[in-house]
């Protein structure tokens, strides 16, 4: 049905009459992006980056890292100019740019680093703070962290947006403010200041020339949320916005047909999977790996590429993005909705299920949707439940989210930084795990040998597949668009990074 009412709307768009956008909408100088998702104040704060990628599109304007990816490096020198490690693994040592200031004129120096990371509390927040026996101001442009032991993976999460801990804010200001004054106010050393933010609204946001990396192009940015596709579309073909996030299925076709607009999609670290929460609990059904490798038959995968990306996406197996560090490739599922029903019978539910609701964050209802409808068609009956997405993240982090959930990070790092958030016992979005995995993660953390690691981590991945711990979909492609007013639109500049970035080089076309 999902397909055939998408094939419906094809047509009757390909009937439609297709204007060219006005050049004239906006002034010069201004440009406004229709993003896809409602803009919380949390994501103002460094500190509280969830491991997701979503709080990145804020940050990159608003704040800066000691490190960061930017195009053409993964592990930019940013805030810091250069850093070092000690020849036995068990300190990094940062040095500062000279002359870098926040918004408010405050020089940036060692001691706010040394507070942002004592202040961090986001998803990393417990490995960081187990792994790092102190951070010690040498002086105002060097700062130093100290290990209790040998890490290797010290750098992949403090200063990647796997965690975003490497995001520094001002002492002094929030000390002053307090953190609910911070994130009504929030001042930083990125490229853009904070202007106003409307919740559910938009967000304004103005260049701060003084930016030690160069001054931004453009004046003024504007963030404005839009939940719906076809209106974020129709405010790109109105010339209302200037860059839309997030344009699927016939949508997406439509713009890319569109004279005068662009179709950019960008590819990122980004797996979407379905969670089996009740998977541990010996009453549910879920706890049998019969009806768990039922579901995952169920799912033509290909098919929801095509009808949702375009067929821009990859299919996978895996919780874990193919272009990390040890990531081990599991065997695809085949789309067998025959042995799906066989396997329930042998599980003994011939006739099916009642299995409650899918939970999803209503930017990707429809894929959650496409989901819900291949797994009743086995007989597995379930309830499709969008939140928006704030509310949705809240309701995971808590463990709420019962008995089947849409998951997905786009969130930067490695296959133990992904491991740690949603596989391991303790995770923030972790519902249940198994001894024997955490153990050989713990095992692995320690490890300074790359094969030996390489093998315990591939030995995890084994086991989340053998025991189809998740039903993985996808690594989506995230379509976006741009109108005429845009000769740089920021999307694809920097590698694996979804959203449009770095600010400071967008760029207007003349007049």
């Amino acid at each position: 049905m999902a397909r055939l009412l998408g094939s419906l709307l094809a047509a009757v768009l390909a009937c439609a009459p297709i204007s060219p956008p006005s050049i004239e909408a906006a002034p010069q100088g201004q440009r406004t992006w229709a993003v896809h998702i409602s803009l919380a104040p949390t994501w103002f704060d460094p500190a509280e980056t969830p491991g997701l990628i979503t709080p990145f599109m804020l940050l990159y304007a608003l704040h800066d890292a000691l490190v960061k990816p930017m195009p053409g490096n993964p592990m930019a020198p940013s805030l810091a100019e250069s850093w070092s490690a000690s020849r036995d693994g068990l300190s990094y040592e940062f040095v500062l740019r000279k002359g870098v200031a926040f918004h408010n004129g405050d020089p940036l120096t060692a001691e706010d680093v040394a507070f942002s990371f004592h202040r961090y509390k986001g998803i990393a927040a417990s490995t960081l703070k187990a792994r790092v026996a102190a951070v010690e101001v040498v002086d105002p442009l060097r700062v130093r962290f100290r290990l209790k032991d040998a890490w290797p993976d010290f750098l992949t999460f403090y200063a990647t947006p796997a965690s975003g801990a490497a995001w520094i804010v001002p002492k002094k200001y929030i000390e002053r403010v307090g953190d609910e004054g911070f994130k009504k106010a929030p001042i930083g050393a990125g490229p853009y200041r904070f202007v106003s933010f409307t919740p559910g609204v938009e967000l304004v946001l103005e260049a701060f020339e003084q930016y030690w990396r160069k001054p931004p192009n453009l004046k003024r940015l504007v963030l404005r949320s839009i939940p719906e596709e076809s209106t974020r579309l129709a405010m790109l073909k109105r010339g209302e916005a200037d860059v839309a996030y997030s344009i699927r299925g016939a949508l997406a076709e439509e713009l890319r047909r569109t004279p005068g607009l662009t179709l950019k999609p960008t590819l990122g670290p980004f797996t979407e999977w379905i969670v089996f929460t009740e998977q541990w609990d010996p009453k549910s059904p879920w706890h049998d790996r019969r009806v768990r490798l039922a579901a995952n038959l169920a799912i033509d995968r290909a098919a929801i590429n095509q009808a949702e990306t375009l067929g821009f996406s990859k299919i996978t197996g895996s919780i874990i993005p193919s272009g990390f560090d040890f990531y081990w490739q599991p065997p695809l599922y085949p789309y067998d909705p025959a042995k799906a029903k066989q396997l329930l019978a042998e599980a003994g539910y011939p006739a099916g299920f009642d299995a409650g609701e899918l939970s999803t964050d209503s930017v990707y209802a429809s894929l959650s949707e496409s989901v819900a409808n291949y797994l009743q068609a086995i007989g597995i009956r379930v309830k499709l439940r969008p939140l928006e997405r704030a509310g949705f993240n809240k309701e995971y982090r808590e463990k709420k989210l019962r008995p089947l959930l849409r998951s997905g990070s786009a969130a930067f790092g490695n296959t133990a930084t992904r491991l740690e958030a949603f596989v391991v016992g303790g995770g923030q979005y972790a519902y249940g795990s198994y001894p024997d995995i955490d153990g050989l993660f713990r095992e692995q953390a320690g490890e300074l040998d790359r094969k030996k690691r390489e093998a315990i981590l591939h030995r995890i991945q084994q086991l989340m597949h053998e025991r189809a711990m998740y039903a993985p979909t996808m690594e989506p492609a995230f379509l976006n668009g741009h109108g005429p007013r845009v000769e740089e639109s920021g999307l694809g500049l920097i590698p694996n990074y979804l959203y449009s970035a770095p600010y400071e080089d967008l760029r207007l076309k003349s007049r």
